[in-house]
């Protein structure tokens, strides 16, 4: 899959063909997301696809609070938004995102799953089917079992799976859920993912 970085230049991952990366938190998710977003470099090129489990009844802080921390955009995208290499995009308060087949992101009003709109696994399951072997996948700090199916999903399409140590999250239950489910190739604390993702521009983060 390829794609658009800013500006007009076409977008390859420097990283063994990394072109996409989804994350899924919940509760503990800010402060995970707190330590690894901030630390990757301004020339970074995968697209970053965020679902934090957050109230819907609410905007989000979210986006504000990490557009002031990181050196890449951080938006909350509308409908049909265009995804660029070089960007981190956070789904809104009250919907699930989606990715189109044709790249762009889709915002849903579908019900939750697994009790959450928007919902980890719903990202994960249709960026798999967009990306397949060029998406990595991350689970972080939670306290249900959103992102399991998920990582399976991109494991089957030949993607990468990460999860969170579960020592070192605050709520362990997502990344443990994670584990159980068999998809993950690789267990890690916050810092290791960020010695990874910072290599990319180097070569590969396997």
């Amino acid at each position: 899959m390829t794609l658009t970085l800013r500006g007009s230049e076409e977008f390859f991952s420097p990283m063994a063909g990394v072109d996409a990366i989804v994350i899924g938190a919940s509760a503990g998710g800010v402060e995970a997301l707190s330590q690894l977003l901030p630390g990757l470099p301004a020339d970074f090129r995968p697209a970053v696809l965020i679902v934090v489990h957050v109230r819907s009844d609410a905007p989000s802080l979210l986006p504000e609070l990490f557009a002031s921390r990181c050196r890449l955009p951080v938006v909350e995208p509308d409908d049909k938004a265009a995804i660029t290499g070089g960007t981190i995009y956070l789904a809104p308060p009250g919907y699930h995102m989606l990715v189109e087949p044709d790249c762009t992101i889709s915002l849903s009003v579908d019900p939750p799953v697994r009790f959450s709109r928007p919902s980890v696994d719903v990202l994960f399951e249709s960026a798999a089917l967009c990306f397949g072997d060029a998406l990595l996948g991350i689970v972080l700090s939670g306290a249900n079992d959103d992102g399991a199916r998920g990582l399976e999903a991109i494991e089957r399409a030949g993607g990468r799976c990460w999860v969170q140590e579960p020592r070192t999250a605050m709520s362990d239950a997502m990344p443990l859920g994670a584990i159980a489910g068999g998809g993950v190739r690789d267990v890690l604390t916050i810092d290791a993912m960020l010695a990874r993702l910072r290599g990319m521009g180097q070569g590969s983060a396997t």
